[in-house]
């Protein structure tokens, strides 16, 4: 089970986590598995079409998906996937 580490500010959407695992061998798969078990995340996480919102940076072990083969990247069980949300203001 790859280990996803979540945005504290978000936790309140995922039972109060900001790390859990979860069972997936894409990084597409983990994300609709996180959506399907915690919907009320879904909002927060995609947007109307379907796609991860483009505030939202997804890094594996590290490296940012875009640089990687995106929602098709393979997962094996020790990686680390964490979601970042960007931040803007001034």
């Amino acid at each position: 089970m790859a280990l996803v580490r979540f945005p504290p500010v978000m936790k309140f959407y995922v039972d109060n986590q900001t790390e859990f695992s979860v069972t997936a061998s894409t990084v597409g798969e983990l994300i609709a598995s996180v959506v399907q078990k915690y919907p009320q995340v879904k909002f927060h996480l995609l947007d109307s079409a379907g796609a991860v919102r483009r505030h939202f940076n997804i890094f594996v072990n590290g490296t940012h998906i875009r640089d990687l083969d995106e929602m098709q990247t393979k997962l094996n069980d020790d990686d680390k996937v964490i979601l970042m949300a960007s931040a803007a203001g001034g």
